[in-house]
């Protein structure tokens, strides 16, 4: 029978740990180690309608990319974070969380987001952390042809974006918040800079140093991996049920 443990040695074959940046709370972070598994469900972020949606279908285990807590003092419903961890010890789910180590891992993040858009990958943006990745399209394209590229590869709500008035061609990309890798990517010689969580003073520096800048949404750019664990999952534990949550998409909506 499939552990908890087994599940969490796997992933930190595929995604190690100890890539993990000072900030981060990774590995299990809800739950029994040798707690059996039939079912796992892959999510972005552990949520309520997640947490549901797995107790539902009978899922011993959530795997996400968010941790469920960074620095949780008290697991009581004073707090959403001690809401979230009460409900699934309630419910006997356990909780994996893989974030700036799967960021960093080849075939994570980064990796899986350079191939949603159409390119490959030539280089690591942020060599000291091996997060972001610079790539490149198979032909050079006209920025307003990659927007829509852009937007429909990550099934997003809407672009913002600030257009340099250069084709695509080189291209960086950052999945979550990479806006202060802008100046990384201007001096690895890319056109182009996909990423999220992007701030006023960093679209103005993108325009300073002519570099075409995408905000493409935090969740967007990030649920790429999703699929990317399912499948590693999937092939690695064939006897277990390994799914996308059904309840969890993009938060953010625009009104146009």
């Amino acid at each position: 029978m499939t552990t908890v443990s087994d599940i969490l040695t796997f992933l930190d074959s595929k995604a190690p740990m100890a890539g993990k940046m000072g900030f981060d709370n990774v590995g299990l972070l809800v739950g029994r180690s040798q707690a059996p598994v039939r079912r796992v469900l892959v999510s972005l972020d552990i949520t309520g309608p997640v947490i549901r949606e797995a107790a539902d279908w009978g899922a011993e285990l959530i795997v996400s990319h968010h941790p469920l807590f960074f620095e949780l003092k008290a697991v009581s419903d004073a707090a959403m974070e001690g809401e979230l961890a009460l409900s699934l010890a309630e419910k006997g789910i356990a909780a994996i969380c893989m974030h700036t180590n799967l960021d960093a891992a080849q075939g994570g993040v980064n990796d899986a987001l350079m191939a949603a858009l159409g390119g490959a990958v030539t280089g690591v943006l942020e060599p000291d952390t091996r997060i972001g990745r610079i790539g490149e399209l198979p032909e050079e394209m006209a920025f307003g042809d990659f927007l829509r590229q852009v937007k429909a590869a990550l099934n997003g709500n809407g672009l913002r974006y600030h257009d340099a008035g250069r084709p695509v061609k080189h291209l960086a990309v950052c999945g979550g918040s990479g806006g202060g890798d802008i100046g990384l990517a201007a001096a690895a010689g890319c056109d182009t800079f996909v990423t999220a969580d992007i701030k006023y003073h960093q679209f103005l520096e993108a325009a300073h140093v002519g570099v075409n800048l995408i905000d493409a949404d935090h969740f967007s750019t990030e649920n790429v991996v999703t699929p990317v664990l399912r499948d590693w999952l999937q092939a690695a534990f064939p006897k277990a049920e390994v799914r996308l949550p059904r309840v969890h998409g993009q938060t953010a909506r625009f009104f146009c």
